[in-house]
């Protein structure tokens, strides 16, 4: 960390700064594991070191950039100083504008222990016992903790937030007290398994004891739902480290009463609150409680076994998919209410895509697969991460989109106030929460049952896999996304029989997203090939892996190529905006075209289906990319685009008429 974080430090310290040691974890990994109902479990990120051109240089931007800056805006912007001043270190007014303010905090925290879990530093530690002393001033003595409330539970710092009576847990559709202590959970856990020390872990048992003992059923308690999902599966994880089996009850009561009136005044489909969880079918509300929502769901289905909450997940999963995803994976279509639009409503220039929803999304479908196996969810997982996911950040790791874009005129201020990225937000939810989820992007790579191990994702890494008999090492080499081939060198400590599954991307197999909201213009035909210890193997894919079962031995080699070409792809024709349009991608990318590249023709570019480009490698552009070009049009990758100054961009296209058509 560089020197200005490290000055943090010791601004940051406290009096009663924690002196803890780590206490030894009960294999707790193994108990959380156990308790999730998952029969397939990803691998930890301590056991996998990636080490690949793309994947490597977001992750240490994050790492050595964004977290630092995201604890100077939190510094700037009071949101430490609204725990000292609730626990009466300091006076003061609430500072910040909105409820969920301290959850900035509880993010980086969570963020920058994943990077202790891959990349332990004990100075970036050292700072995070700081601001875990700083949380500990600001939590009531009961256990409750939203700082706003405790400083003055009469004024909301936003005007949406109702008071009556200025007392806890009034307007819970809005105050996001819930939300706040989900995110305390949630980050606590991580905290707990990159240190094993307990300091935070502490803070937030208190806070969910208090929640127990507050909310369900019962005499003096409250029968309500939060406003915005994420303590239900914060509860989840909680349950999971301590085994106290009361977080759990609590989180499946807050989802079991969801849209039961005769419990609670309803929030409405905005909260996904219109109608009990289990009889949802249809994606709608605000894009980020929603798949915060169907990630507890999908929890409860594992753990429970319960067939019911299987069936609404993948009601909604399918709804989703198949009409209300863009192409990059981003969801949300509306700036009012942050929202799913309706059904095929998928507008370019105003379109919302929260980066946020994109994580959330991202976690609900790697759940899925956990579950099931099934191959469908990664090319969700991957079409998100390579497109409407990384978008979120600058190639600075300093600057942020909130939404994400499919058009842009150069005028339209879609970015709260901004038509480029912002170097921050009065509501930075996005900003910290890229911060807690890009270090913990590679435990999406491999994922394992007793006898089995599942590539679910292509970049160069060293990996360690404990299978039931027997450990594995792995080593990946590829120069993927911008090229389809991949080796991989399997090492297992002792000669034995297991399984390899390895996931064929969608792109490759003719499959833009699962379902029929987008298509290629034209089917590709080019075998994807794998090979054993440099044998080529008939191997069929049926189920989206090319799968080996064999007794492995030290010095195996599997070489895989997914053949890459630039695609045109068209969207089905009930999305009204994507009419007589087609979009590029190469591999896992989506592509889009920037005024900036394309400035003499970029209102007059169009697509056909035999148009024919070039791919270059251009080490010098936007980090280093693969461009696509003809004569007609450069396009760069969609993750890239706007970090050259504010101006126009497209990634659906006019497609040109065929020759002869008047129509």
């Amino acid at each position: 960390m560089k020197k200005t974080l490290l000055a943090m430090t010791s601004l940051l310290v406290l009096t009663t700064s924690c002196k803890e040691q780590p206490e030894k974890q009960q294999d707790s990994e193994d108990m959380a594991h156990a308790a999730s109902g998952y029969p397939i479990e990803p691998i930890n990120i301590k056991n996998v070191k990636v080490h690949d051109d793309f994947w490597l240089p977001i992750i240490e931007r994050v790492q050595e950039k964004t977290i630092e800056y995201a604890i100077e805006k939190c510094r700037e912007e009071g949101r430490f100083d609204n725990f000292l001043i609730a626990g009466g270190q300091m006076e003061g007014s609430v500072k910040g504008a909105m409820p969920f303010d301290d959850t900035d905090v509880y993010k980086v925290i969570e963020g920058a222990s994943n990077s202790l879990i891959s990349a332990p530093n004990p100075k970036l530690e050292k700072l995070l016992d700081s601001l875990v002393a700083i949380i500990k001033v600001g939590q009531e003595n009961d256990g409750y903790l939203t700082t706003w409330r405790t400083i003055d539970p009469a004024t909301p710092p936003a005007s949406w937030v109702e008071v009556d009576k200025g007392e806890r847990w009034e307007s819970l559709d809005m105050s996001h007290e819930l939300y706040n202590a989900g995110h305390l959970f949630e980050a606590a856990v991580v905290h707990y398994k990159a240190t094993g020390k307990r300091n935070f872990l502490d803070i937030a048992i208190k806070n969910a004891d208090l929640m127990v003992q507050t909310f369900g059923e019962g005499e003096g308690k409250i029968a309500a739902v939060p406003g915005h999902q994420i303590i239900e599966t914060g509860l989840i994880k909680l349950y999971q480290t301590t085994g106290k089996k009361e977080y759990f009850d609590l989180a499946k009561y807050f989802l079991d009463h969801r849209g039961k009136s005769e419990h609670h005044q309803l929030f409405g489909d905005y909260s996904q609150d219109h109608v009990p969880v289990t009889e949802q079918d249809e994606v709608v509300g605000h894009a980020v409680r929603a798949v915060y929502m169907y990630a507890g769901m999908t929890d409860i289905a594992a753990i429970e076994k319960d067939t019911a909450y299987l069936k609404a997940v993948n009601a909604l999963w399918d709804n989703m998919v198949n009409k209300k995803m863009y192409i990059t994976g981003g969801i949300g279509a509306k700036h009012e209410g942050e929202a799913f639009g309706e059904n095929y409503e998928l507008p370019n220039l105003t379109a919302y895509n929260e980066t946020c929803a994109a994580i959330g999304d991202v976690y609900w479908n790697h759940r899925l697969h956990n579950l099931t196996g099934d191959v469908k969810y990664f090319d969700v997982i991957e079409r998100t991460l390579y497109n409407g996911l990384i978008s979120g950040l600058s190639l600075d790791g300093q600057k942020f989109f909130y939404p994400n874009a499919l058009e842009s005129d150069g005028v339209y201020k879609f970015n709260q106030g901004a038509c480029t990225r912002k170097d921050w937000f009065d509501c930075s939810c996005c900003p910290t929460n890229v911060i807690r989820f890009l270090p913990a992007m590679p435990g999406l790579i491999y994922s394992k049952t007793d006898d089995t191990i599942y590539v679910n994702l292509y970049a160069a890494n060293g990996a360690t896999v404990n299978l039931k008999d027997r450990a594995v090492k792995l080593s990946q080499e590829t120069k993927y996304p911008w090229d389809g081939k991949v080796k991989l060198m399997v090492d297992p400590t002792e000669k034995g029989k297991f399984t390899i599954k390895f996931r064929v991307p969608g792109w490759a197999r003719n499959k833009v997203l699962p379902g029929n909201l987008y298509q290629y213009a034209t089917v590709i035909n080019k075998k994807n090939k794998i090979s054993l210890n440099g044998e080529e193997l008939d191997l069929q894919a049926g189920d989206g892996y090319f799968t080996i079962a064999k007794e492995w031995e030290k010095g195996d080699v599997v070489e895989l190529e997914f053949p890459m070409e630039v695609r045109k792809v068209e969207a089905n024709q009930l999305v009204e905006e994507n009419k007589d349009k087609m979009s590029l991608e190469y591999g896992p990318m989506v592509y889009a075209v920037e005024e900036i590249d394309n400035k003499d023709n970029f209102e007059k570019i169009a697509l056909s289906t035999d148009d024919e480009f070039q791919i270059n490698m251009q080490p010098d552009l936007l980090g280093g990319v693969n461009t696509i070009s003809n004569e007609d049009l450069t396009a760069i990758p969609y993750y890239t685009w706007s970090n050259r100054g504010i101006g126009k961009m497209k990634v659906w296209l006019p497609a040109k008429k065929a020759e002869g058509n008047t129509d």
